[in-house]
């Protein structure tokens, strides 16, 4: 990354200071090779370090226990493409929308702002490949732990009211996106992603300029950023720049050949099977995740609390269970506010915990439309939704 100028760019688009990346300790995430370096990128507190270059960065667990929304300082980062945007001027900043339009047209932010409905949307953002470090066998890909999400409040226009100033032809069937980031080489594909008509003119899907009540940072997709509630995270094109109405299925590579699961329940297949139909991953997956502990802490007798988060695709969280003997009894826990059907959605509840006793610690959600939580393994380690396990020692 040409550093230098990343700082400057972060500074002048964010008003606000912003530091050197520096290594500052390392953490041992719950699985082989496991070993990461923490770092301080520019607005942004210290985050688990995948890569620098595309940049991976992962939030600590501990974040999720402070409350439904993650800062945006804490949030994951995740580019596919080594060369991201350095320097955006706001003011020169434009997005182009053509294609099979009757009216191709360019806006700019003041435009969106402006002249576009403002409407905001509670959503998870979650990496497609979150929690793939804990897949058995390993399969390749960025060995993320349970850091590749995050939940915010995302401000800014409907992308189907823009795409009504262009007028959407007749024969169109999705919708594709391109942002600001770019490959090294000439060979590597450009970073394109589409979506159905369908989808795209959902009044959920929105082109972001804020996030939890402040511009987007530069890391997570500065000035503008598109929102697909329910959706895995690589359809979130970042820093969008351009907007294109396709009449036929793309077939770029990021659609045809990257991001696909196999074509078969819960996209599972042994590891040994080839030769599967694979389909493009779209949905999120239904996940629960114990808060408040760690696994292998230690902890002091008497009645625990045990908080967690649960989430889905988009039909909201119907029940969470918990289990303290590793999966063998479950009981219900409470359910907080509901912030929305594709939000975080907090729970709690408590055990007994005995002096000299160990405990598995275990929590299963299920949503509204009945998809439970499964064990499920593909080769690319994509929508892994298992059951979220702690081992927890009490003090004697």
């Amino acid at each position: 990354m040409k550093r230098k100028h990343f700082l400057a760019a972060s500074a002048a688009i964010a008003g606000s200071a912003v530091a050197t990346p520096a290594l500052a300790q390392s953490v041992t995430l719950p699985f082989d090779n496991g070993e990461r370096a923490l770092a301080a990128f520019p607005q942004k507190r210290q985050l688990i370090v995948l890569s620098s270059r595309p940049v991976q960065l992962e939030t600590p667990a501990h974040v999720f226990d402070a409350g439904e929304f993650t800062p945006n300082d804490e949030f994951f980062v995740r580019w596919h493409l080594p060369d991201v945007p350095t320097h955006i001027d706001p003011s020169a900043f434009r997005v182009n929308v053509h294609g099979a339009v009757a009216t191709p047209v360019t806006f700019g932010l003041d435009d969106l702002r402006s002249n576009f409905e403002a409407v905001e949307v509670n959503a998870v953002l979650e990496c497609a490949g979150n929690s793939r470090g804990f897949s058995s066998p390993r399969v390749p890909g960025g060995q993320w732990a349970n850091g590749a999400m995050g939940n915010a409040k995302w401000r800014g226009a409907r992308l189907r009211d823009v795409l009504a100033k262009a007028k959407v032809g007749t024969g169109a069937v999705q919708v594709r996106f391109q942002g600001a980031e770019r490959p090294a080489l000439p060979t590597t594909p450009q970073f394109l992603k589409s979506l159905d008509l369908a989808v795209a003119v959902n009044p959920n899907v929105i082109l972001a300029y804020q996030m939890n009540g402040s511009d987007l940072p530069v890391l997570n997709g500065y000035p503008l950023r598109l929102i697909v509630p329910g959706y895995f995270g690589t359809y979130w094109v970042k820093a969008l720049t351009d907007i294109e109405v396709l009449t036929e299925p793309d077939q770029n590579y990021w659609m045809k050949t990257a991001y696909r699961v196999p074509n078969t329940p819960n996209y599972s297949v042994a590891p040994t099977d080839t030769g599967f139909a694979t389909v493009p991953l779209t949905n999120l997956t239904v996940r629960s995740f114990i808060t408040n502990f760690t696994d292998g802490a230690a902890i002091g007798a008497g009645r625990k609390t045990i908080r967690g988060i649960a989430f889905d695709g988009g039909t909201g969280i119907r029940s969470v269970e918990i289990s303290s003997d590793g999966g063998t009894t479950w009981r219900p826990t409470d359910l907080g506010p509901d912030l929305g059907k594709f939000s975080f959605r907090r729970w709690t509840a408590t055990f007994d915990a005995q002096a000299g006793q160990r405990y598995v610690i275990a929590s299963r959600a299920v949503s509204n439309a009945g998809e439970g939580q499964v064990q499920r393994w593909n080769p690319s380690g994509y929508a892994r939704n298992a059951v979220d396990n702690v081992s927890v020692s009490v003090n004697s």
